[in-house]
């Protein structure tokens, strides 16, 4: 009897605990749920997300203005001046766009340094990039290969500058490795960079990836000697992996590599669904962005790729410079797949209309707006207050330094575009003084050749180098003499071009310099193509037909200073403005060089100007850089016959 009471209450004990250990299962399982789950949060049910998303806009923090094609009232459409772009706009549509969905991410792919004199002229470097960024409060901010042109210590004091205000933004790279004596190693700066970050939206966990074009910043930018950056793909999947095993099952890759290697990438990698990119300031969009003159899409926004398990992937890219906001919405289902990707490339402008230098009247505002509003990507915004009040304190610091002096220029810097005598086609731009002195007949501008050496300089110096350089005569505006303020720098080069760096065979060389001379002495030509270069000198007739034009080409050897002949055969990096990299001023040539065979180097040509400049030896008496015509030798032109 006792033995089978004790049977009974040891079958008891066993339910009562199986009974005890299911409901506690069941209340952790519930506590679980009601917290979100693991890493991966709620993943059982769909999200509508909205990303917002710039790239590329290298200092760019004023607008600037803009001719479209628009309809103002009339059968046809005609030109409108519009005031275009600038940080603050990017800020109002930005908030604007996110006030107007639930689940929004704000995203920066990289590139905000450099480009401009609000870089390194309006306070620290990258001074006045990190208080309009923080204007917006972006969720994540990839580097770019820009980010590194002062080095990994300067690129530490724009972070620093980036985190001193309440946002915090992520600062993401996943496949750089800084040097154990670099500033931003993680031993001295921890937490500065990371390989991701992980963002929550209506419960659901969000990875996003870093990743910076690596050969790229190697090659032209100014890491750490001992800072490298792994494949781009292997980092990649390295990084989407961890976060996987963490469940996080919605992947980011906010990407610095350009939009052409963003699909090779993606078609490589598993898990990836959305790729937000920059570095190749790629427009994409509908052909109303050709039609209106906003520029030429390269695909459609977004472009819809595979990775390489045959799911969805979204590309977008948001062009450049502070001109347009990306607005990509995706769909994910319960399991965190991509089933619908939808978005607009939103350029801005404002609302005032300018037809042939009068502003538009009422009837032609109304019939601009609709026209613009007819396009689906212009977007009139009005600046973002803040960020206006934001910027205005480096405004004031480029007017100051546009006034300071510079430079002390004893001898007239001659401006000739073209070389020749009296009668010749570009003689009386010279001064009397040059003009009498002759030599500009001879050679042709002062200051055109002064400006091709400093490319050459200053690649050689900070960009990793070049072998010859290419500036057009027409490009170089005003001579220089006496006390040179910053402003008469600027004027010298008005443009606002970028430099690119071309890998080209010398038979594209010589190709190059008979593309210059045939856009200038060819049917219908002009002067401003005539072809400036450092590093590189010929003869020119101009007499001779297209392709017998230049004779006589050698190249400079920078360490022993000897020229030699040029070799058809060997390859030579060619720092270039992006005018005629593209094939500006009739540099046909040029503009057929293959992508895998030109880098987009980013920096102003003024400012390579300026920091040539700020090399030179100063004046004992002022204590200003002193700037010299060059030695007769280093003149591109070395004969010249008409």
């Amino acid at each position: 009897m006792t033995m089978r009471l004790w049977a009974i209450q040891k079958q008891l004990h066993r339910a009562l605990h199986r009974a005890r250990v299911g409901l506690l299962a069941l209340a952790a399982a519930s506590a679980l749920a009601a917290c979100g789950g693991s890493d991966g949060g709620d993943q059982a049910k769909p999200l509508e997300l909205t990303i917002l998303h710039i790239n590329d806009h290298h200092s760019t923090l004023e607008s600037r203005s803009k001719t479209l094609k628009l309809s103002a009232g009339g059968a046809a459409a005609v030109d409108v001046a519009v005031d275009a772009g600038g940080f603050p706009r990017v800020a109002a549509a930005i908030s604007e766009l996110a006030a107007q969905s639930p689940h929004v991410l704000k995203l920066h792919a990289g590139d905000a340094l450099t480009g401009t004199l609000y870089f390194n002229r309006a306070g620290a470097d990258g001074e006045a990039d990190a208080a309009l960024m923080n204007t917006v409060c972006f969720d994540a901010f990839t580097l770019g290969n820009h980010e590194f042109d002062k080095g990994d210590t300067g690129l530490k004091g724009f972070l620093d500058l980036l985190r001193k205000g309440a946002c915090k933004t992520p600062v993401l790279s996943a496949n750089v490795q800084f040097g154990a004596g670099s500033a931003l190693n993680a031993a001295r700066a921890a937490g500065y960079v990371s390989p991701s970050t992980v963002v929550e939206r209506d419960g659901q966990k969000i990875g996003i990836v870093g990743l910076t074009i690596a050969q790229k910043t190697k090659a032209s930018s100014s890491p750490d000697a001992d800072t490298t950056f792994q494949d781009e793909t292997a980092a990649a999947q390295r990084e989407i992996d961890a976060l996987r095993a963490r469940n996080v099952n919605k992947i980011i890759l906010l990407s610095h590599i350009g939009y052409d290697y963003d699909k090779q990438v993606a078609a490589r990698l598993s898990g990836v669904d959305v790729v937000v990119g920059g570095d190749s300031h790629t427009l994409l969009g509908p052909n109303t962005l050709t039609t209106t003159g906003v520029g030429s899409p390269a695909g459609a926004y977004p472009t819809r790729i595979t990775d390489k398990d045959g799911k969805p992937v979204c590309v977008v890219q948001a062009w450049e410079y502070a001109q347009v906001v990306g607005e990509l919405k995706v769909s994910f289902n319960a399991q965190g797949e991509v089933t619908q990707c939808t978005g607009t490339p939103h350029v801005l402008i404002g609302d005032s209309f300018t037809l042939g230098g009068k502003a538009a009247t009422d009837a032609e505002k109304a019939a601009i707006k609709a026209s613009a509003a007819a396009t689906g990507v212009l977007r009139i915004t009005t600046p973002s207050a803040p960020a206006t009040t934001a910027l205005q304190p480096f405004k004031d610091r480029v007017a100051v330094f546009n006034k300071t002096q510079v430079a002390v220029v004893p001898q007239e810097l001659c401006s000739r575009r073209v070389p020749g005598g009296v009668g010749s086609v570009d003689y009386s731009r010279s001064s009397a003084a040059c003009n009498a002195e002759g030599s500009v007949s001879l050679r042709g501008g002062d200051i055109q050749q002064l400006v091709a050496q400093a490319y050459l300089e200053v690649a050689n110096e900070k960009y990793g180098g070049a072998d010859i350089t290419l500036q057009s005569g027409g490009g170089v505006r005003i001579p220089l003499q006496g006390t040179v303020t910053a402003a008469q720098v600027i004027q010298v080069l008005p443009f606002g071009n970028m430099l690119f760096r071309l890998d080209i065979t010398g038979q594209e060389v010589k190709g190059m310099l008979e593309d210059g001379l045939e856009a200038v002495y060819g049917a219908g030509g002009s002067t401003g193509p005539y072809p400036y270069t450092g590093g590189l000198r010929y003869d020119v007739n101009a007499k001779a037909a297209f392709g017998s034009r230049v004779g006589n080409i050698e190249v400079r050897n920078p360490a022993t200073g000897a020229w030699g002949a040029l070799d058809t055969a060997k390859t030579y990096k060619l720092f270039v403005l992006s005018f005629n990299a593209t094939g500006g001023d009739g540099y046909k040539t040029l503009a057929a060089v293959p992508a895998a065979r030109r880098l987009d180097i980013g920096v102003l040509d003024a400012d390579v100007f300026l920091s040539y400049i700020d090399k030179q030896a100063k004046d004992t008496a002022t204590g200003l850089p002193l700037l010299q015509r060059l030695p007769v030798e280093l003149y591109s032109t070395r004969s010249f016959a008409n």
